[in-house]
C-alpha cells in the first residue's frame, strides 16, 4: 500500500491549518472590534467560501493562479514557478476553504471575552500586545484550538478545489479524498475502502479531540460566566 496520499494530505493540511492559524486570528480579532457596518461587509467576505461549492473555489483559483492567468503568468514569467498541478498547489486550495471555519470561531471567542479583563491590564500600564497574547489570548484558547482543529480536519478530507488547482497525479500530488476517487473509478473498491477507513479513523481522533476541548472549556469556566 502506497502511503504517500496520506504523508501528502497531512502535509497539505499543516501547512494551511499554520497558515490559517495566524491569518484567521488576526482577521477575527480585528472584525470583532470593527464598526458595526464594517463588521458585517468583512464577514460576509471572510465566511464565503464556508458557502460556496468547492469547485467554484477550485475554479475561482483557477482564474487567478493558471499559468496564463495575471499572478500565475507572473510568477512562471519572473519565477519559473506554475502554481497550478503540484502538491504544493493544494496549500492555496485548501487555506482558501478552511480558513472561514478558523475566522468564525476566533470570532465568537474573541466576542465573549470578557472586555474588563483587558481593561485592568490597562490600568496597569500593559500594552495592547501583552493583553492580547498574555491575557485574552489565554482566556479565549479553548475556542482557538477547537477551531483549529476542526480545519485540520477539514484541510485533511478537501476534494473539489484540491483535485481542480492539483490534479492528480500518484507520487506526486495525490491526496486522501483524491486517491478514493480515483480508486473508485477504476472499480479497485478493496483499496478504495482502505483509504476510506484510515480517513475515518483520522476523522474520528479528531472529533474526539474537539469534543474533549470544548468539554475541558465548559469545565474551566465559572459558573456566573
Amino acid at each position: 500500500m502506497d502511503w504517500y496520499p496520506l504523508y501528502n494530505s497531512l502535509r497539505i493540511a499543516a501547512i494551511s491549518t499554520g497558515i490559517i492559524f495566524f491569518l484567521g486570528i488576526g482577521a477575527a480579532y480585528y472584525v470583532a472590534k470593527a464598526p458595526r457596518l464594517v463588521k458585517g461587509l468583512l464577514d460576509v467576505v471572510f465566511t464565503l467560501p464556508l458557502v460556496l461549492p468547492p469547485t467554484v473555489v477550485g475554479y475561482l483559483l483557477l482564474r487567478v493562479l493558471g499559468p496564463k492567468r495575471i499572478v500565475g503568468a507572473f510568477v512562471l514569467e519572473h519565477f519559473d514557478l506554475k502554481l497550478t498541478m503540484t502538491w504544493w498547489s493544494a496549500i492555496f486550495a485548501t487555506t482558501v476553504v478552511i480558513f472561514p471555519l478558523m475566522y468564525r470561531t476566533a470570532r465568537g471567542a474573541f466576542e465573549s471575552f470578557d472586555e474588563t479583563l483587558a481593561d485592568a491590564g490597562r490600568t496597569l500600564g500593559r500594552s495592547n500586545s501583552w493583553i492580547f497574547w498574555r491575557v485574552r489570548m489565554p482566556a479565549c484558547r479553548q475556542g482557538i484550538l477547537a477551531g483549529t482543529v476542526l480545519a485540520f480536519a477539514r484541510a485533511l478530507g478537501e476534494y473539489g478545489a484540491t483535485s481542480m488547482i492539483a490534479g492528480y497525479t500518484p507520487g506526486r500530488t495525490a491526496t486522501i479524498s483524491t486517491t478514493v476517487y480515483q480508486l473508485w473509478r477504476t472499480n479497485d473498491d478493496a483499496m478504495a475502502l482502505r483509504w476510506v477507513l484510515v480517513n475515518l479513523a483520522i476523522s474520528a481522533v479528531v472529533l474526539l479531540a474537539v469534543n474533549l476541548l470544548e468539554r475541558r472549556e465548559r469545565r474551566e469556566k465559572p459558573a456566573w460566566y
